[in-house]
Formats: C-alpha cells, structure tokens, sequence
C-alpha cells in the first residue's frame, strides 16, 4: 500500500473554509480549553432562544451533556432563520427522480410546506417527545415531516424505505409509535418498493398505531383503512389540518431529536438516541470544515435519508449553513452508468458525497459513461461510510475530478452523527487513509489493555479520548446496554469505537475494519482490509472480502471472496487465483496469501453499502448463518454465494 502524499490544488486551497494553520490553532484550543472551545462555536453558530447555563456536564458520566439549559430549534436553524435573510428565494432543496420527475423547495417554500404538516400533526395528537416513523421513499416530503416532526419538538425515526415489513415491525413495536407517514410506494432502478403494504403488515397486530399518512407518488392502487389511513395531499390541503404557521417548540439543548436504528449487521438493531443542540453543531462545523461547504454550493449527498449519513449529510447539515441539496430517488447504475453524471452536468454540483461502494461499482463499468458529460462544476469529491480502497481513491480523483478535486475521505458512525476523522481538505492527501482528527475530536489507538500505542503502523483499537458534542446519548429504553457497548471495554475511559485502525508517522488514521474483521494466522493478526485492499489494487478485481475460516494447524487461514471486473475470463480461475495470491505476498505478506478464493457475482452487504462479513465467514466455515438478514440489499445473493462456494470444493475434490 503506498502512502505517497497527494497534494491538494493551490487554487482550491486559497478560497478553503478551513487553513492549515487555523486547523492547528483549533486543535490546540480544543485541547487547552476544551470548554471554551465548544463555548465559542455554540454562540457563534447557533440560534438560541435562551442561553445555555454550562458548557459541558460529566457529573453522570458517561450520560455527557452540552450546551446544560440551553433552548433552540433544529428547524428554526436550518429553514426559518433563513427565510428571514435574502436567501428567502434561494433553492433549499432540488429534487428529482429516476422517473424523470423534479421539483424545486425555496426555503420561503420548504418554511410553509414544514409548517403545513407540522400543524397536520398536530391534530393527529402528536405532542413534544412523541415518536413518528417515517418509512419514505427519497422524496421530498420526507425531508418535509422531518423537519415538521423537529419543529413541534416529536422525536423522528427514519426507517430506510428498503427494510421489510418484519424489520419496519421491530422498530415501530420498539419506539411505540402511533402515527407513521409513509407513502403508496418508491422507485429504485426500474421497480417500485411497495411501501404501504409493508406498513400494513408491519402494524396489523400493533394496536398503539392510529394514523398512517400516505404520500400519494407511485400512483399505485392501494387499500387505505377507514379512520386509520389517510392520504397526505387530503390533509395538506385541509385548512383545519394544515394552517399555514406553526410556532417552533423551545427544546432543551439535550432533548432527543432522533431516533435511529443501528444496521443490525452484528447484532439486533439499536435504537441510538440524537440530541439537539450538540447535533445541530456538529452538522454546521462539519459541513464546513469536511466538505469546505459554502452557502452558494450545490451539494450532492447521495446518501440515502434513511441512515445516519442521509439525516447528517443530505439534509440537515447543507441546510443549517443555507446551502442547496439535492436529492436524488434512484440508483447510481440505473437507468445506464450516466445517471449520476447526467445529474451533475445538468444541476451544476460542486460538491459531492457518495459511498466506497458506488464509486467502485461505476469504476467497474469504465470511464466512458463519464466522458459524455461536464463535470467541471465539481470542486470536491467526498466519501465515507465505509473504507475507500486505494483503487477506488486514484479513480474517484482521476476520472471523476479530473485530479483538480481533492477527495476527502472520512470516518463516522451512526454513533458519533458526523465525521471524527477526515482527510480534510487543507492537509496532503492519502490514497485510502481517513485522515486527521476534525477539531475538537481525539482519537487514538490503544491495545488490548487500553494502552496508547506509539508506535507507527502498529494496528489497535480506535477510541476517542474525549466526548463531542454530537454524540450517542443512549440506546432507546436500554440505557446499561449503552454504557457496556460504548464504555465498557475500558472501563469508561474512552469511547469505544469496535474498530481497528492504525496512525502512520504523520498521524494519518488507516482503518483496518471491525475489531473481529482480523484473520489470525499462525498468531499473526492481519486486518481483513490490508488485503482487501490489496486485491482491489489488482486489475482483474473489482471488489474483494476476506474472511477467516479455521484451520487446524494455522487457528484461522485467509478466504477470499472475489468479485471480478466486468469482461475478466472466468476459465482463466486459477491462473488469476495464482496472480491474486502473488499480487497479496507482493503487497502484504506472505502470510497473508488467501488459501481459497473464490469468485462470485456480489457481496453481501446493507442497505448503507457494508460487506457483512459474518455472513461470508459463516459460509466459508460451513456453518448456519445466525445474522439479521432483514438488511441486506440483495438476500438472493446468499443463495448465490453459497453454490459458488460448494462448486468451488466440488472442483477441489476432483483434482483431489
């Protein structure tokens, strides 16, 4: 893996919100006056109705709290204090559809809009601390009862508008919710996701619900249960129901604003609870300093709204500064490899957010779907949510910015709501490093007994020194379960991530994957992502999953899952398996060389884009798969998987 720096362009360092020398000023006050640093930003940036009273409480730790009596609104902040300066007119949101379809918000539009449905809420009895699921497609009424739900002080709980009925189930039944809002169906690459017939069955036997609202968008024909049921545009266009001003509730600092669910690739999903205030400020600084966001740009997230990246990324973070969002319904290959391109000639966008997992799937199909279009407008390219592999990295800034764009790689969890580390855009970069620590955040790596590890490239535990304002507060009605997952490893002093990583000597963070994503051969711990890495850096692979699978006499060896490049001869298996081993020793170890690999079609991964690597090494071990599959894109790929897997041994006992 090569750590040659990659500088950043001269122009586009001149006109950064954030300096070099500013960012080593704040990381010093942060670590001097770790109060008065946060103190500064609050004031600065926040709109507050009373002042808050203390900075930072840790009387109760690890239940930390910010900004202690301090009261505000997250939709005062992110649309009506803009309605009452001149960017009233400016477009809040953009949006458009797979379908073709597109409409413009101003934020003056989007303020009546939130205000309409806040008030529709309302009178269907939902009241401050109440919980309301949304279960939306990308349209731009999800972003509309967000907002309202935040603006009447109800705590919203987006579900990803994939999930299944059964997992739309769990998390109702959990948050009792009463109201949901959903819509007749979605769009996603060519089919429609019929999302109010999940809901049915999700809450046929849960008698607490008493109202759905039904966004009418697929036109498709649906039953709707009498005094139950109801169609948003029925109520929106009600003068009882949806009065055109609503009062923004006064919140606590630390009151809730979200209720988010974990992915459940590792255990049952998590309710992690977000508060106001401190979430709010986050949203703003790392809008700022990560994605060097200004108001005039057109930002493209194309996270989808219903995980934490979407909320943070896609809606309020572009909002709370009075920037643009686009908002796309659709996927990145659909209707041809273009589409995103398309939308980035015809939108201007300057500043775009996607996931390792897209940029490898539209590098895999060439770069002639990109040379079509203009893609000047691009001034920075960002990514996050999961590892962004050297290969990936050189193609995404290459090909997609014209080596013109600096790309920021970042890391974040649901947990954390926003980016700890980056490779910020003031600092060299690094092909597949996250970066540095964001300001006011202190990451390190410790080893297994908590001790900070000095030494370069040595991997270990990431953890974080210090809490932050945008931090999990607690896991919904689970408050012991939070204090031992997070806290509990070292016994409260440091955040605990359950990632590996490693700093190299400049202090650039390398992430390794999850804390169990390790394949131990021969006592030897190697990171599951150093060979990934290495075998995506190979032509032939598009993308790559490594598991561990006993051994007698090793404890565990190196399984691959391999995913060829489109055109690649798959006859030519083991010549390419020999390569593939070869390229691995080169790049990592010889220790590291996997003893299988085998080729399949797809990997195994969430809704969000993680390779759920439980599930890989469970059938690579030949063992029954004990995982929450509720949220996987693809659950046929399993199926797949395991043939490829069996046919794979059948081949080995004949030329046994």
């Amino acid at each position: 893996m090569t750590k040659n720096k990659i500088k950043v362009p001269r122009d586009f360092l001149s006109k950064a919100n954030l300096k070099y020398d500013e960012y080593v000023k704040l990381c010093k006050w942060a670590e001097d006056d770790f109060e008065g640093f946060w103190d500064y930003f609050a004031k600065r940036e926040i709109s507050w109705f009373e002042p808050y009273k203390k900075v930072f409480d840790d009387s109760n730790a690890p239940f930390y709290k910010f900004f202690v009596g301090g009261k505000l609104n997250m939709c005062y902040n992110c649309v009506d204090r803009h309605v009452t300066t001149r960017k009233k007119n400016r477009a809040a949101i953009i949006w458009e559809s797979e379908q073709g379809e597109s409409r413009i918000l101003t934020y003056r539009e989007l303020q009546y809009q939130v205000n309409k449905f806040a008030n529709v809420l309302k009178t269907l009895g939902v009241k401050k601390g109440d919980v309301v699921v949304i279960y939306m497609p990308m349209i731009p009424e999800l972003p509309i009862a967000m907002l309202a739900c935040a603006k009447i002080g109800a705590i919203h709980s987006v579900v990803f508008a994939g999930m299944s009925a059964v997992a739309l189930n769990e998390r109702i039944k959990d948050a009792k919710s009463s109201v949901i809002v959903t819509a007749d169906g979605g769009f996603r690459a060519g089919k429609t996701i019929p999302l109010k017939e999940n809901v049915d069955k999700a809450v046929e036997k849960l008698k607490f619900v008493k109202y759905v609202v039904v966004v009418r968008h697929a036109d498709r024909d649906i039953s709707m249960k009498t005094l139950r049921d109801f169609w948003w545009q029925d109520l929106m266009s009600d003068p009882d129901y949806a009065k055109p001003y609503c009062e923004p509730e006064p919140m606590d600092a630390e009151d809730p604003l979200f209720l988010i669910y974990t992915s459940g690739s590792t255990a049952k999903p998590k309710g992690v609870v977000h508060t106001t205030a401190g979430y709010l400020l986050w949203r703003i600084l790392t809008a700022r300093w990560v994605f060097d966001l200004k108001e005039e740009d057109t930002f493209w997230s194309t996270a989808n709204i219903g995980w934490i990246s979407g909320h943070s990324y896609t809606l309020y973070g572009p909002l709370s500064i009075g920037s643009t969002t686009f908002i796309y319904e659709g996927m990145p290959l659909y209707p041809t490899p273009a589409q995103w391109w398309y939308l980035v000639e015809k939108y201007k966008i300057n500043v775009m957010y996607t996931a390792p997992t897209a940029i490898r799937a539209l590098m895999r199909r060439g770069e002639e779907w990109l040379k079509k279009y203009d893609l000047s407008s691009l001034r920075l390219l960002t990514t996050g949510g999961e590892r962004l592999n050297e290969a990936a990295w050189l193609w995404y800034w290459e090909h997609v910015g014209g080596k013109r764009c600096p790309v920021i790689d970042a890391y974040g969890q649901t947990e954390t709501a926003g980016h700890m580390i980056s490779a910020l855009p003031v600092v060299d970069q690094k092909p597949g490093s996250v970066g540095i620590a964001v300001p006011g955040i202190f990451p390190d790596i410790v080893d297994d007994d908590g001790n900070i590890i000095t030494e370069p490239d040595k991997t270990g535990h990431l953890v974080l020194k210090k809490p932050w304002p945008s931090m999990v507060r607690t896991l919904w009605n689970d408050d012991e379960g939070y204090k031992e997952l997070y806290w509990g490893k070292f016994n409260g002093k440091y955040y605990y991530t359950g990632d590996l990583a490693y700093k190299d000597e400049d202090g650039y963070f390398w992430m390794e994957g999850r804390a169990d994503d390790v394949v131990n051969v021969s006592a030897h711990r190697i990171g599951c992502a150093e060979i990934e890495s290495a075998l995506t850096s190979c032509k032939y692979v598009a993308e790559a999953a490594i598991v561990g699978r006993p051994n007698e006499i090793t404890g565990e060896e190196v399984f691959a899952f391999v995913v060829l490049k489109e055109g690649v001869d798959k006859t030519r298996h083991d010549e390419i398996v020999r390569r593939l081993r070869e390229y691995v020793e080169e790049m990592v170890s010889p220790i590291a060389k996997p003893s299988e690999v085998v080729f399949v079609d797809a990997l195994p991964k969430t809704r969000s884009g993680k390779v759920v690597r439980r599930i890989l090494k469970a059938i690579a071990s030949g063992k029954p798969i004990e995982q929450d599959l509720s949220t996987l894109e693809d659950i046929s790929v399993i199926d797949r998987i395991k043939k490829a897997v069996e046919d794979r041994s059948m081949e080995f006992k004949k030329e046994g």
